[in-house]
């Protein structure tokens, strides 16, 4: 088996290393990035079971995601495929809407896991909470994986969350309808302030290759996937998205 998974902070990469640990120490796993996208597909290729890992954004997956899916359509059939989800607070159908795009171009879905992690929105005051609030929220994402892989283990069933019918309805109107035009496309918004030192940190940490540094200061082009890895990661907090101004970089390694 290998794991591919979109993360930004760190969130999404720690739930399916954590699991796939759990399941065989030896899985593989892979951040997707459009850089690296010949080698993944060698990975997929070369394994019967992939476990693809992402964010929910507006209870969807991200369209880098999605994306990816139908690019290489064709690397999808007769492939077992375990959809993991990681969500601020309401996902809905997360793993589901990447589960009806892999069965229509042949694979099988085995199954689905959807995990609250601590949000990763670090221009949003609304969205931030205190430290220990967040340790506690990592406690029991580790607790729910492990109780995951206890179930695949010993039974060999794996859990389905997010896959059914109603859990589709709730995604639908809880969330996708009212912010549909938010995951249609890659983002135009990405906002780089007069703080920006073009350090090129931005540049290396972007899966789209969307940032470039150019007279000494980075600059944005128009696929932005808002995974926000550039904004929590910039050391002179000059990089913003759905905000104006950056409250807290948020990464994982910050919960430790």
């Amino acid at each position: 088996m290998v794991g591919i998974y979109f993360s930004g902070t760190g969130n999404t990469k720690h739930c399916l290393e954590k699991l796939l640990q759990l399941l065989d120490p030896e899985a593989e796993t892979i951040r997707l990035s459009v850089s690296d996208e010949k080698a993944i597909l060698e990975r997929i290729a070369a394994n019967d079971t992939v476990f693809l890992a992402y964010p929910t954004q507006f209870s969807n997956a991200p369209y880098m995601v999605r994306d990816f899916i139908k690019r290489n359509k064709d690397v999808w059939e007769g492939k077992k495929v375990f959809c993991m989800t990681t969500m601020g607070l309401f996902s809905g159908d997360g793993t589901g809407c990447s589960a009806r795009l892999l069965r229509k171009y042949g694979a099988t879905i085995i199954g689905g896991l959807q995990v609250v992690m601590p949000d990763s929105i670090g221009d949003s005051k609304l969205l931030k909470k205190p430290l220990e609030t967040n340790r506690e929220t990592v406690r029991k994402a580790d607790e729910r994986i492990e109780a995951a892989a206890r179930q695949i283990r010993e039974t060999g069933k794996y859990p389905r969350e997010g896959l059914s019918f109603f859990a589709h309805l709730a995604g639908l109107f809880g969330q996708r309808l009212w912010f549909y035009r938010k995951t249609t496309d890659y983002s135009k918004k990405l906002k780089i302030g007069d703080a920006c030192v073009g350090c090129g940190l931005c540049t290396k940490q972007c899966p789209m290759g969307n940032l470039t540094v150019s007279n000494g200061r980075a600059v944005s082009a128009d696929r932005c996937a808002m995974c926000y890895a550039c904004i929590n990661t910039c050391p002179k907090q000059a990089i913003t998205l759905l905000g104006k101004k950056v409250y807290e970089q948020c990464l994982f390694d910050n919960y430790q």
